[in-house]
């Protein structure tokens, strides 16, 4: 368009400018509205265990915890243990299950016997993540400054006192709480982190 068009119609490069805006807002709400419905979507228990490596193994195993049925009827899914509920900490873990993604489409643990030759190093990738975010994740259901330690058994009383004592976090003591512990090979059995 000339500089002479461009004041023969006064006001159309506006329009095509706040078109175009326009245009770009509604295109992300658009993006913005699926990337969230996928996001959510890869948060739900089914999509945990859409794949066979998790529905035959460690689901299997969480079905017969206290994480899965109790007397209080409160129930804990694969994402509220393994997936943060904070936005960033949950993008950074979505691009770390993208390797995930990778070794399950190349076969790495398809079958049990896969599955559990590396049960081990898998369990130690979740113990490490756990530790090193002090097991946020346990905290949004388990939170010390909530417990009435009084009205635990003495024995969790003792060890959630200790506990608190040293600094520790959920994951030192309750290890294999929702998912059976994998074997130790005798020469780490006395190393399980």
């Amino acid at each position: 368009m000339t500089d002479s068009e461009r004041t023969a119609m006064p006001g159309k490069g506006r329009a095509y400018g706040f078109g175009a805006l326009v245009v770009t807002f509604i295109a992300g709400i658009v993006f913005w509205g699926g990337f969230n419905t996928v996001m959510e979507w890869t948060n739900t228990e089914a999509f945990c265990i859409s794949c066979h490596e998790m529905e035959e193994n460690v689901y299997v195993e969480y079905q017969d915890t206290i994480h899965f049925e109790n007397r209080t009827g409160v129930r804990a899914t694969c994402p509220d243990c393994h997936v943060p509920k904070e936005w960033v900490h949950k993008m950074i873990r979505k691009i770390q299950a993208s390797n995930e993604l990778l070794h399950k489409a190349l076969g790495t643990i398809d079958t049990p016997e896969k599955f559990n030759a590396k049960r081990l190093e898998l369990a130690r990738n979740v113990w490490r993540t756990m530790k090193r975010t002090d097991s946020r994740e346990c905290r949004n259901c388990h939170d010390y400054d909530y417990m009435d330690l009084t009205r635990q058994g003495r024995r969790a009383f003792d060890q959630h006192v200790t506990g608190l004592d040293e600094g520790k976090t959920c994951i030192d003591c309750h290890k294999g709480i929702a998912h059976r512990l994998p074997k130790i090979p005798d020469d780490q059995a006395s190393v399980i982190n």
